[in-house]
């Protein structure tokens, strides 16, 4: 999969499919993109290959305080993929909107919807959690041996 910003000054590719994705629909995430909800696909930082550019990291607050890296384009300023601090680096949440073929990355299941704007639809079929979830619950066990390995590198 083949992403980018909107200027074109970073591209990049994902070179497996995303572990998991989430649409985040806590306040937080609704200020950071001056929308309803973010969309992040999950995948390990070693399948985000950048091949134009150079992204800039802008450390950014948090609701869990702890922070958040946010990689963006020193052009245009799109957010095109994050670092959490529970996986640190080894995990990218990549922004899916920026993603050449967004529609092929639909939410694996919604979050925070304790705070979703009233007039968002969710559809039928997805799980939809309150505030978060455990991940043994709801990712499929290839994912989970997937992030395994990837933070296994971190020891």
């Amino acid at each position: 999969m083949e992403g980018r910003c909107t200027c074109g000054e970073i591209r990049y590719r994902l070179t497996d499919k995303p572990l998991f994705t989430h649409c985040c629909h806590c306040t937080w995430c609704q200020r950071e993109t001056g929308s309803a909800f973010v969309l992040n696909a999950m995948i390990e930082r070693a399948c985000l290959e950048v091949h134009h550019g150079a992204p800039e990291a802008v450390v950014t607050p948090s609701a869990s305080g702890r922070g958040q890296i946010i990689h963006r384009c020193p052009r245009c300023k799109v957010a095109l993929w994050s670092h959490y601090s529970g996986a640190g680096e080894l995990i990218a949440f990549v922004r899916v909107g920026t993603l050449e073929e967004a529609a092929q990355v639909p939410p694996d299941i919604h979050i925070f919807t304790e705070t979703k704007l009233s007039w968002v639809v969710i559809p039928e079929g997805v799980p939809v959690m309150k505030e978060f979830y455990r991940r043994s619950e709801h990712w499929p066990d290839w994912a989970l041996e997937r992030r395994d390995r990837a933070l296994a590198h971190r020891m």
